[in-house]
């Protein structure tokens, strides 16, 4: 089933004339953020519930809210702050239900190692991992890079964006994986570099583009057993579908199992940032 999840834009006002003023609810913001991140999701809604008996038409507020409230499974309180974002604006209580689907659709992506059969308007993105300080790749991404060989091979008019910044020695990860794929026989007219993104946010948000830019309207996402869902949930926000979820076999069983919800953390983390709910304020 394709999923795919409508961004909307948040647009926050700037001070007027000139003279800067902290919004005491911004505290309030940051410290929910902290605990979700850190696992405190009941200091996290505390914070949010403070927040919200302050300035009650907060969309930020009122999309965390709704989000995290449906990671603690209190479905009541998801609801309210659903029909409240709704009355502030329709448009992004409609983007946080398409976040919610998106969770629900990477909680229960399976990781395989068999290669998807697609045509060319679907692009293959492979995502990067951490260089070594010398600027050579380590063994985890050379075992995605294996699984996207096999990708490219099975779907030879797919366009392939390989993503990721972080260079090493002047050296980012996208261009150490697109010399790869050209050294094992990929044509370089296939393989695009997105070097740009630090991060698996960042990943889904700079490729997603790239692909809408070649004519790719979905993807096969490429990348590890253990990372894959986190990324497939990012890919869906943007708005790209994501119709395959191609892995290396390295650790794949451990990761066949529904992530616990600990496990799922990360994937609401990252997937309410994709859809441009800031970090902090």
């Amino acid at each position: 089933m394709v999923f795919a999840a409508c961004v909307s834009a948040i647009v926050v006002a700037g001070p007027a004339a000139g003279i800067s003023f902290a919004d005491p609810t911004d505290d309030l913001y940051n410290t929910a953020q902290n605990n979700f991140v850190n696992g405190d999701d009941r200091g996290g809604l505390g914070a949010l519930a403070a927040l919200l008996a302050q300035n009650p038409d907060d969309t930020q507020a009122l999309a965390l809210q709704a989000i995290w409230s449906d990671y603690v499974g209190d479905l009541i309180t998801r609801e309210a702050a659903l029909n409240r974002l709704a009355g502030v604006d329709g448009g992004m209580a409609q983007g946080v239900r398409g976040v919610l689907g998106a969770i629900g659709a990477a909680v229960g992506t399976l990781p395989v190692p068999l290669p998807a059969l697609v045509g060319p308007q679907t692009g293959i993105v492979v995502l990067g991992y951490g260089l070594l300080p010398d600027g050579t790749m380590r063994s985890e991404l050379l075992e995605r890079l294996g699984a996207a060989w096999l990708q490219a091979i099975a779907a030879p008019m797919s366009p392939i964006v390989v993503t990721g910044g972080n260079p090493q020695n002047g050296i980012s990860e996208g261009a150490a994986m697109a010399g790869w794929l050209i050294g094992h026989g990929i044509p370089a007219s296939r393989v695009h570099v997105e070097d740009r993104a630090g991060s698996t946010v960042g990943n889904a948000l700079y490729s997603s583009q790239m692909l809408r830019d070649i004519g790719a309207n979905s993807a096969v996402v490429v990348t590890s057993p253990n990372h894959i869902r986190r990324a497939v949930g990012d890919f869906i926000v943007t708005g790209i579908p994501v119709v395959g979820a191609m892995t290396s076999a390295n650790e794949l069983v451990s990761s066949l199992l529904p992530p616990t919800r600990p496990a799922q953390r990360g994937i609401y983390v990252d997937v309410s940032r994709t859809f441009g709910l800031p970090g902090s304020r």
